[in-house]
């Protein structure tokens, strides 16, 4: 398994061969807040919403561009019309250990027009919630072997990410006929996936 830093990128079928199915794990925690009391306890104790964090990934063509709005997986369509993309479901919370949401896909079937799958994750209703990434602690994305669950490359988001709303996290990308991947790891204002979405139109 390797940890990739913000920028670098790796092959994923040239160093795997045979390797068509792959997951998309992304995950993240809320950062605890102390005991019940003070002003923070008070501010951010049982009363607060939860974070729930939402990972989608964009299907784009060569120019970058999202081709069609089915091309977007998220919470609200977890199925790509292809069949190549699969979503496991919306989180609510990000609690617990491991993968909070992952994306499953079956690279023998991406359309030949898909060049770059690009793995976002936004906070749902942060305006109205008040929440940042700067309330969220442990996030990562990586890439596992569908067919047997072996951990190729982990990302961890570990930059300080205060104040921001969405998160880049990575890329899977054809060059030269394999497929590899990209940690991206960029940090946006984003309110939402509308907004979001206006990067790849």
């Amino acid at each position: 398994m390797i940890n990739l830093q913000k920028g670098q990128k790796i092959d994923l079928t040239k160093t795997n061969p045979g390797l068509t199915k792959i997951i998309a794990g992304l995950g993240w925690d809320p950062v605890k807040s102390g005991g019940g009391g003070g002003f923070l306890g008070g501010l951010f104790g049982g009363g607060a919403p939860k974070i729930d964090c939402d990972a989608s990934v964009y299907l784009l063509n060569q120019d970058g561009k999202l081709a069609q709005k089915r091309n977007l997986i998220y919470f609200g369509n977890l199925k790509s019309l292809c069949g190549s993309v699969h979503h496991s479901g919306d989180n609510l919370t990000g609690d617990g250990d491991g993968d909070d949401e992952q994306i499953n896909i079956d690279l023998a079937k991406v359309p030949a027009d898909v060049h770059r799958m690009v793995f976002v994750v936004n906070i749902y209703d942060c305006a109205n919630r008040k929440q940042h990434f700067g309330m969220i602690k442990n996030a990562f994305i990586r890439i596992v072997n569908g067919a047997n669950n072996n951990e190729l490359c982990k990302f961890n988001l570990s930059e300080g990410y205060e104040g921001k709303t969405s998160l880049i996290a990575g890329e899977v990308y054809r060059h030269n006929g394999e497929w590899k991947f990209a940690a991206l790891g960029e940090a946006t204002t984003d309110p939402g996936l509308e907004s979001l979405t206006r990067r790849f139109v």
